[in-house]
Formats: structure tokens, C-alpha cells, sequence
């Protein structure tokens, strides 16, 4: 009854913080709204009309929707980032930054699932894969594997820090015993939801571009890149615009994970790039398409020769010790990495694997404003979740917000 009145007590209290705050925090907020708006808006052009609004046709059936997923799975595995050092090696350094890793997770797996169902035309497709209603197909289908480990992810990604949070809230440390556990599964488990996310790109045996036994690993090492950079992005903004005390040692250990992960995903995409253009076989007109167009169509040159230095350029200036320890040079490379990986996973490599088809025909496939629209909307959405998330964590840690016995 007592942790009824707690867990009441703590919505309130949560509620009245997230709803109160600075000009630029109803501003940031408002601003977020009105994108979901927009979001909505073009949503509903899309459920009246179905997919055929999209730039999306029976050759290219995955584009903006399934390459913001492929993406935002590996920004949410990237939180074992800070998981890892925090609960199982105890590395204070990486204390103040986990439940902010832990809330952006959050925030990229519900937009995971956001954009699934906008890809699939609309939530009430999904009874297709309900256990009884429909036909889960498990363990057959990797679709069903991919259901699972990120549904499980995100419960793992909310309960542990729940119960963190919970257990400050009431003044009291919490047990190690308790979350533990769940925080080394958590481990094993991001690296899951990414490698099973790949499996399902090389699973497919008539798109030859995926059938690359380093995609899994290259997915992981992406995400080990872009995913702390992003939280270096964030932390910065926390830093400055918040009281809570981010040390500059713990956002250049992060820096450094970046900085490795950036170099082997280099040296991959490298060992890519021979594989596809020493010895060329038809198997290589995907990336050919990609890099230098094929028959008089190149849409997505400018995307990938965007992305190619972008990424060489951000992990030549991390590789260097003081460069990296400035931290304006930092966020810059952090920005510009996360970008170019954002468009190597993108439209590098979800859209060319469909291009040319199996019987060779070249279709081209550009985004749509109403796909544009949707987009940014589920953007705003995981914007706005991981303010409220970090918005409330933060006035816990801090001791803002208490529980008041009464």
C-alpha cells in the first residue's frame, strides 16, 4: 500500500516538473508539439491514402521509414555503452551519465516501433502478428525474433532505471542486487537487438548487397559510434542548460568508445569497398549504383559522397589526442559522425539493396514530403519522450524531487 502512495506520489510530482520550466523549455517544448502535429498530420494523409503517398513502390518497398529504424536500433543498443563501465565494472565515471543513456534508449526504441508501424501502413495491420490472432510465426521469422529482443530491450531499458529512480526518489540507495542482473542481460541484449536487426538484411538471399557476413558486425560498430556521440551531443546541452554536473572525464571516456568504434567501422567499410570494386562481379551493381550510379541514374550520390568524408573526416580528427580533448572540436566531430552514419545506414544502405531488382530493372526511390513529414514527427516524438524522461531524472539526482511523507 506504502509503494502505491510512493509510485502516486512520484507521477504527480513528475507531472508537475515536466510541465513547468524555463522560457526555452516551453519554447523546446512547443516547438516539439508542433512537429508532432505536422507528424500527425501527414500521417493521416497516408492512412487515408495508404503507402502510395510515399516514394516507396512494389520494387523499393523499405526507404525513410525502415532507415531511421535500422539507425535508431543501433542508438539504442549504444546505451551498454554506459550500462556496461556503470553497473558491472563500477566505473564512477560513468555514473552521472547511465540514466541519461538509458533514457535516450528509451526514446530511440519507442521511435523504433513508431516507425515500424508507419512502414507497415498503419497499426491495425499489427494483429497480423499477434500470438493467437494472428500468426507470430516464432521461431521461424526474423521478424518475430526482432519483436521480441526490442520489446524485451525496452522493458530492460525502463526498469532498471525505474527502479533507480524509485528508490532515490524516496531518499534510499538502491540495491546493486536488484538491477544488477537485469543490467548484464541488458548487456548481452543490446548487442542482440542490432545483430538480429542484420540478420534480417542478410537473410534475404535476392538482395546480394546485404549478404555480407560483416554487416552484423559493421551494425554494431556504427552503433558504438553514433549512438555515444549522440549522447556527448546530448550531455553537452544538459550540461549547459541544466545544474546537473556532467565531469569533462567522463564525456572524453565516451569520446573515446566513439573514437574506436569509429575506426573499426572505417576499416570495415573499407574492407567493403574491396570486396564490392577489385573484383566486381553482378553482385556489385548495388554498390555500383550507390557510388557512382548506374545507366544514367544516380539519386543517391550526393547522400553517400555526403557521408564518406563526413565519417573519414570526424574519426581522422577523433583519432587525435588533442583534438579530441577539445571539447568544441568533440561536438563538432560527434555531430558530423553521427550524420554520416545516419546516411551510410540510411539510404547507403537500405535503399541500394533494392536497386537494381532481381530481374535487373533500376527504379529509383526519393522520400516524399508526407514521408518527410511523418518522419520528423516520430523525431519530435523521441525528442519529447527523452526531455520528460531526462527532465524528471535529472530533479530526482538532483534532490529537487522527494517523496513528502505525509
Amino acid at each position: 500500500m506504502r509503494r502505491l502512495q510512493v509510485l502516486k506520489s512520484l507521477v504527480f510530482d513528475s507531472l508537475d516538473t515536466i510541465t513547468k520550466g524555463s522560457r526555452r523549455y516551453n519554447l523546446w517544448m512547443g516547438f516539439l508539439t508542433f512537429v508532432m502535429l505536422v507528424g500527425m498530420y501527414c500521417y493521416s494523409i497516408q492512412l487515408e491514402h495508404g503507402l502510395s503517398v510515399t516514394g516507396m513502390s512494389d520494387r523499393v518497398s523499405w526507404g525513410l521509414y525502415i532507415s531511421n529504424f535500422t539507425f535508431l536500433v543501433g542508438v539504442a543498443a549504444a546505451a551498454v555503452m554506459l550500462v556496461m563501465p556503470t553497473y558491472v565494472l563500477h566505473d564512477i565515471d560513468f555514473k552521472q551519465a547511465v540514466l541519461i543513456g538509458e533514457g535516450l534508449a528509451v526514446a530511440a526504441l519507442i521511435m523504433c516501433l513508431a516507425f515500424v508501424v508507419a512502414d507497415m501502413g498503419g497499426p491495425s495491420v499489427l494483429w497480423h502478428m499477434i500470438p493467437g490472432i494472428g500468426v507470430f510465426n516464432f521461431p521461424n521469422s526474423m521478424l518475430t525474433w526482432d519483436v521480441i529482443v526490442l520489446n524485451g530491450y525496452l522493458f530492460l531499458n525502463i526498469s532498471i532505471p525505474f527502479y533507480i529512480l524509485f528508490r532515490h526518489y524516496q531518499g534510499k540507495e538502491s540495491k546493486s542486487k536488484v538491477y544488477v542482473p537485469g543490467a548484464i542481460l541488458s548487456v548481452f541484449w543490446a548487442v542482440a537487438i542490432h545483430l538480429v536487426t542484420a540478420f534480417l538484411y542478410q537473410g534475404l538471399q535476392a538482395r546480394p548487397f546485404w549478404n555480407n557476413a560483416l554487416l552484423g558486425p559493421r551494425f554494431l560498430a556504427s552503433a558504438f559510434a553514433a549512438g555515444p556521440a549522440l549522447i556527448i551531443l546530448v550531455l553537452a546541452i544538459i550540461r549547459r542548460f541544466t545544474e546537473f554536473k556532467i565531469e569533462d572525464k567522463t564525456i572524453k571516456k565516451i569520446a573515446m568508445v566513439v573514437t574506436v568504434a569509429a575506426q573499426i567501422n572505417l576499416i570495415m567499410l573499407v574492407s567493403e569497398l574491396f570486396k564490392e570494386f577489385y573484383a566486381p562481379t553482378h553482385h556489385s551493381e548495388s554498390a555500383y549504383y550507390l557510388f557512382f550510379g548506374l545507366h544514367g541514374k544516380n539519386a543517391l550520390l550526393p547522400w553517400i559522397w555526403t557521408a564518406i568524408p563526413l565519417n573519414v573526416l570526424a574519426t581522422v580528427m577523433l583519432t587525435f589526442h588533442k583534438l579530441r580533448n577539445n571539447l568544441n572540436v568533440l561536438y563538432f566531430c560527434c555531430f558530423i559522425l553521427f550524420i554520416a552514419i545516419w546516411i551510410e545506414k540510411g539510404f547507403g544502405l537500405i535503399v541500394p539493396g533494392f536497386i537494381p531488382g532481381p530481374y535487373g530493372k533500376i527504379e529509383e526511390y526519393m522520400p516524399t514530403g508526407v514521408e518527410i513529414g511523418v518522419t520528423l514527427g516520430i523525431w519530435a516524438l523521441g525528442a519529447f519522450v527523452f526531455t520528460i524522461l531526462a527532465k524528471t531524472a535529472i530533479g530526482i539526482e538532483l534532490g529537487h524531487l522527494r517523496y513528502k511523507k505525509k
